[in-house]
């Protein structure tokens, strides 16, 4: 599984926010500078984040954006679902959730390996779920220290 730009974009954008969330709503602008990506990609992924319910706009000289939950119930997982869709490394249609098993794997009633992409599936929803957006924004407020101290050394 190879994730897009969308969603490493996404989460930088995230993090950004939730980074500078203390200042009041956000402009898409300060993110593009900081992050040094394009504003326009930006406001394509915001969109998804804000109809998805993370994100909400102002409008006017101060608007920006905000981030609209707690950080501690955003998890990088919701925010890469939300740009990506699932995260799952094959869709194997003997582990189809949504009825019967797709008649194009023959053999699948018969198939072990849909075991493999069922743990390696669950390990990477685990994986992306348990790294909140609080968390991210703590470990970019240390970097940034760190990189702060070190450039007035």
């Amino acid at each position: 599984m190879k994730l897009s730009t969308k969603s490493r974009y996404g989460l930088r954008a995230m993090v950004d926010l939730a980074v500078h969330a203390d200042e009041g709503p956000v402009s898409l602008r300060s993110v593009a500078e900081r992050q040094h990506l394009s504003e326009g990609y930006l406001e394509q992924i915001i969109a998804k984040m804000k109809k998805a319910g993370f994100v909400t706009s102002s409008r006017g000289a101060i608007g920006g954006y905000t981030i609209s939950r707690p950080l501690k119930d955003i998890s990088a997982g919701d925010i890469i679902r939300t740009l990506e869709g699932n995260l799952k490394l094959v869709d194997c249609p003997g582990l189809n959730e949504e009825g019967p098993e797709d008649e194009t794997c023959s053999g699948s009633e018969l198939c072990v390996t849909k075991y493999v992409w069922e743990k390696a599936n669950a390990a990477i929803d685990s994986a992306f779920d348990s790294i909140t957006l609080e968390e991210l924004a703590e470990e970019s407020k240390k970097a940034l220290e760190n990189k702060q101290s070190k450039e007035t050394e």
